[in-house]
C-alpha cells in the first residue's frame, strides 16, 4: 500500500498547471500541497488491483481525477463553513478571497 500511496504522492506533486492566470492555478497548486492521506486515489489503484490492472502508469490518471474532485469538494466546503484552516494551513479562500475560491475549486472539477 505504502507504494501505491508514493505513486500518487509523485504523481500529484508533478501535476502541471499553467502558469497564469495566477489567481486561478496558484491556489489549486497551494491545495495539492497541503498534503493528506490520499486515501481515495490509493483506493483507486488498489482497486485496479483487485480487478487485474497491472499497468499502474494506465490508472494514475483516474487516481488523480478522483483526488482534485476531493480537493475541489474542499475548497468549496472550506468556503461554506467559513473554515480558517485546512490541514492546519490557510485555506484558499482566507488566503485569496471566496471569487478565488470558487472559480479555483471549478477549475480543478474541470481537470478532474
Amino acid at each position: 500500500m505504502q507504494h501505491l500511496q508514493q505513486l500518487v504522492i509523485e504523481a500529484i506533486e508533478t501535476s502541471q498547471f499553467p502558469e497564469t492566470p495566477s489567481n486561478l492555478y496558484d491556489p489549486i497548486r497551494y491545495i495539492l500541497t497541503l498534503g493528506g492521506k490520499r486515501v481515495r486515489p490509493v483506493l483507486t489503484l488498489m482497486a485496479a488491483e483487485l480487478f487485474g490492472m497491472q499497468e499502474m502508469d494506465e490508472i494514475i490518471p483516474a487516481a488523480k481525477a478522483v483526488e482534485f474532485f476531493h480537493n475541489f469538494s474542499l475548497i468549496h466546503d472550506d468556503l461554506m463553513d467559513k473554515a480558517p484552516l485546512r490541514r492546519g494551513k490557510t485555506t484558499v479562500h482566507e488566503k485569496w478571497d471566496a471569487n478565488i475560491a470558487i472559480l479555483s475549486g471549478d477549475g480543478l472539477l474541470v481537470k478532474a
